[in-house]
């Protein structure tokens, strides 16, 4: 009996460490990626449950090569990840392909032609009567390209689709923000915990070297004077990025998009000014204290002469 109970406790322990590692809310880089290939994976439910818990009022779904999204009492941002065609909203209908987004009113279905798959945001406001249901980055001559934030160079492909504040882009929104972007060389920065927002990257293309720097250690980096060596090369990670890659940039997680992705930005709730922290004149200052390479503490050296605040 004794020897049945202990092996029972043994099973249970087991069950317990991997139930707690596929619901871990983020991981040691203090972001969650996960691969939208499959669809709806327990991995995406996992992230999900991690936003729903810091962003009451809003929600996320995966539709996975669907013809239709049925309707709720709820106000949804479909964003467009797969798929290309012909698509109708009621009465409304209008082509389709990747990096759009398409807005769902409260009982509103989308019927389409083609297979689709799309990532859903549910938002707590409808979005305002002059912005279109069908916003459509390379075919609205109200997007053009705007070089900026994690796009600077100036045949940069940038384009906003959903803003802030209208001096940057034409629909205006506060619950969401996005703009569909090809990052280069991206400035290292965060977003403060109080008053800032979520992020999100929805990878659409990558290059081979395409990738995403990240830290959780941002209140160290900012203290260059109090690090010693060791810790000085361990400040930041790499992850690389694929196509489908859904990436979850919590408050707080400094991160920098570089070697060539093209992404959905998307921000919850939007991109509130000044709310964009850099810390490339720190993680500078911290590679000349050592004489660290590139390799060992890289850094977008065109944001690391002063403080950049966005």
């Amino acid at each position: 009996m004794k020897l049945l109970l202990l092996i029972f406790c043994l099973i249970s322990s087991a069950f317990a460490i991997v139930f707690h590692n596929e619901n871990e809310p983020f991981d040691e880089k203090g972001i969650k990626v996960v691969s939208l290939k499959k669809g709806k994976t327990k991995h995406f439910i996992s992230l999900r449950n991690a936003f729903v818990e810091r962003n009451p009022g809003y929600d996320l779904d995966y539709v996975h090569q669907s013809k239709k999204i049925k309707a709720t009492n709820q106000y949804r941002l479909a964003f467009i990840q797969e798929g290309e065609g012909k698509l109708a909203i009621g009465d409304q209908s209008s082509d389709f392909s990747v990096g759009d987004i398409i807005y769902l009113d409260k009982g509103e279905t989308l019927k389409s032609e083609q297979n689709l798959s799309a990532l859903i945001f549910i938002v707590p406001d409808a979005l305002p009567e002059e912005v279109p249901a069908f916003i459509r980055p390379d075919w609205d001559p109200n997007i053009t390209d705007i070089p900026g934030g994690c796009a600077t160079e100036r045949n940069a492909y940038r384009r906003i689709l959903l803003t802030w504040e209208d001096k940057v882009g034409t629909y205006l929104y506060h619950a969401l923000n996005a703009h569909r972007v090809r990052i280069m060389d991206s400035f290292t920065h965060y977003h403060p915990v109080e008053g800032g927002f979520d992020e999100f990257y929805l990878v659409q293309m990558v290059l081979p070297e395409a990738r995403l720097i990240t830290s959780n250690q941002v209140d160290l980096i900012e203290q260059p004077e109090t690090i010693g060596q060791d810790q000085a090369q361990n400040l930041l990670d790499s992850t690389p990025l694929e196509v489908g890659d859904l990436v979850y940039i919590p408050r707080g997680v400094a991160h920098r998009g570089l070697g060539g992705v093209l992404t959905q930005v998307i921000t919850v709730p939007g991109f509130i000014p000044g709310s964009e922290i850099g810390i490339d004149h720190h993680l500078h200052a911290i590679r000349e204290k050592f004489s660290l390479s590139e390799d060992q503490l890289p850094l977008n050296l065109e944001a690391s002469t002063k403080a950049v605040i966005k």
